[in-house]
């Protein structure tokens, strides 16, 4: 599989795992903890999970501004990584709850997230760019593509892992405390705590309350709110921690391997000056490059916009209206974050093999029809979602949210688990088509010296798409969900139809 691909490839990858866990641990849990924690609706946690995932996505671009700049791109990864673990440990502390001053608290774990971000900033581009890098040279071009999906595929190794680790810890945590996991306890507590729940509601609330308890009798709804809502909690932030050793794991492979990374290149605008670890571009070049970039980085943010709710709607949807069961086997919400990267592992073979043969009979797609395809499947799996959302005939939000006065949707009514199953699979197959191809398609036509800042600029297009995540969980709680779904599907037919009337001019910058 790695035939024929530079030797730093691997080492990039597996440093690039610890990233991914931490990514992933938050993708499951953040939007959940914050909810579940400072008693967030689902807009408010929506907001702070946006402008997370676009902080670590446009401080990508100052990352890169500063490998370019120093052009030292193995210094600025390397303190990303130690500044990353640092992050996950100032949220990793536990704080009570429910908390004793909101303001505080929810600032100190804003504080803590925006350092995570900054440290995703510095590692994040410049370690894509240095396996852009390894690819510069002619011996490497042709595998450009599907070197990048293999690095895709062994970074999403590690982030396989992070959702079952950080359900793991929160439930040994309950378990601990002789308690259970129920999706639905977090926001019944606080409902009952702030005097918003009904009848129906309360009745509901005291069966799960016993439900969990075990043999300990529940008289004491109060009681059992306050002290479900600190051990649920605690669970969590000691699940952040967990991404502290994987971020340790990814430091040491990196130190031991950083030899085998290509070190920067020089970049001179006169050609009397040119050695052989010199290129020449002149201006007009640069620009047209630049141009083609930043055209293809705008049509981007209606796929990121929609792709990334996964850790927003898509979590909520599993929590609210999915069954919570496989096979007869009981599944927490956060599991179901584990499947993308699962099929990008599974899948990500496959992919590489279709390519190789179409390459192989002279047929093989240009990258930008390939992101273009990519975006069509997109919307062919929120499709399935909207569809499969109106066939159960689902409930509006309103009527199964304990702090609007309503009651948790009954199990028998809720949609199968194989229809997120279902969705994920088609999202993942449309993210192997998008991604890592993106991210080679900007390796290839950024100029030399803006290797970094271009791959910020992808990585920034993403942070825009990630800014507008919060729009999902406005409408999740504003309009008939299936109604959602068809949202995300007009974003991602915008974005494949901008990208078809580009392709042709695209192809010709990318030659």
């Amino acid at each position: 599989m790695f035939k024929g691909h530079p030797k730093g490839l691997i080492a990039s990858a597996l440093a690039n795992m610890g990233e991914r866990f931490g990514f992933y641990t938050m993708m499951a849990i953040l939007a959940l903890f914050l909810q579940a924690k400072f008693g967030l609706d689902g807009k408010n946690a929506g907001y702070i999970y946006a402008t997370f995932y676009f902080s670590i996505y446009i401080l990508a671009f100052v990352g890169g501004l500063i490998a370019d700049k120093t052009r030292n791109y193995k210094g600025t990864i390397l303190t990303g990584l130690v500044i990353m673990s640092l992050g996950y440990f100032l949220i990793a502390i536990p704080s009570p709850t429910p908390s004793p001053n909101l303001p505080l608290y929810l600032t100190l774990t804003c504080i803590g997230l925006f350092v995570i971000a900054f440290g995703n900033g510095l590692f994040k581009g410049n370690l894509q760019a240095l396996v852009g890098q390894m690819y510069d040279n002619d011996k490497y071009s042709k595998l450009r593509d599907s070197g990048f999906s293999l690095f895709y595929m062994f970074i999403n190794v590690g982030a396989i892992f992070a959702p079952f680790a950080a359900v793991g810890v929160r439930n040994w945590w309950l378990s601990r405390h002789e308690l259970a996991y129920n999706s639905d306890l977090p926001a019944l507590c606080h409902s009952y705590l702030s005097g918003t729940m009904n009848t129906e509601a309360t009745t509901k609330f005291s069966e799960l309350a016993q439900s969990v308890s075990g043999s300990f009798l529940v008289n004491d709804l109060t009681a059992f709110s306050n002290n479900y809502l600190n051990v649920f909690t605690t669970g969590f932030h000691y699940a952040f921690g967990v991404a502290i050793f994987a971020m340790a794991i990814s430091l040491v492979i990196y130190m031991v391997n950083k030899k085998n990374l290509p070190n920067a290149k020089k970049v001179v605008s006169d050609k009397s000056a040119a050695d052989a670890n010199t290129i020449v571009m002149d201006a007009k070049e640069v620009k047209q490059r630049i141009y083609a970039l930043i055209a293809v980085f705008g049509v981007v943010i209606f796929f990121w916009f929609s792709f990334h709710q996964n850790g927003l709607t898509l979590t909520f949807f599993a929590r609210d209206y999915t069954f919570l069961k496989v096979f007869n086997w009981d599944i927490s919400a956060e599991i179901f974050q584990s499947m993308n990267p699962f099929f990008v592992v599974f899948l990500t073979p496959i992919i590489i093999a279709l390519f190789g043969w179409l390459r192989a009979k002279g047929k093989e797609p240009s990258t930008p029809k390939k992101i273009a395809i990519g975006m069509g499947i997109a919307a062919l799996g929120f499709a399935v979602m909207a569809l499969g959302s109106f066939l159960y005939d689902l409930p509006f939000y309103s009527s199964v949210d304990p702090e609007q006065g309503g009651v948790p949707l009954a199990e028998s009514l809720r949609a199968s688990s194989f229809l997120l199953m279902g969705t994920y699979f088609i999202l993942t197959v449309a993210e192997l088509f998008i991604s890592p191809l993106g991210i080679s398609f900007v390796s290839k036509v950024a100029p030399p010296k803006y290797q970094g800042i271009m791959q910020g600029g992808w990585l920034g297009a993403t942070a825009v798409g990630n800014q507008l995540l919060f729009i999902g969980a406005v409408l999740y709680e504003s309009i008939p969900i299936w109604m959602v779904w068809t949202v995300f599907v007009v974003a991602c037919c915008i974005s494949m139809f901008t990208m078809i009337f580009m392709l042709k001019w695209l192809q010709r910058i990318a030659k």
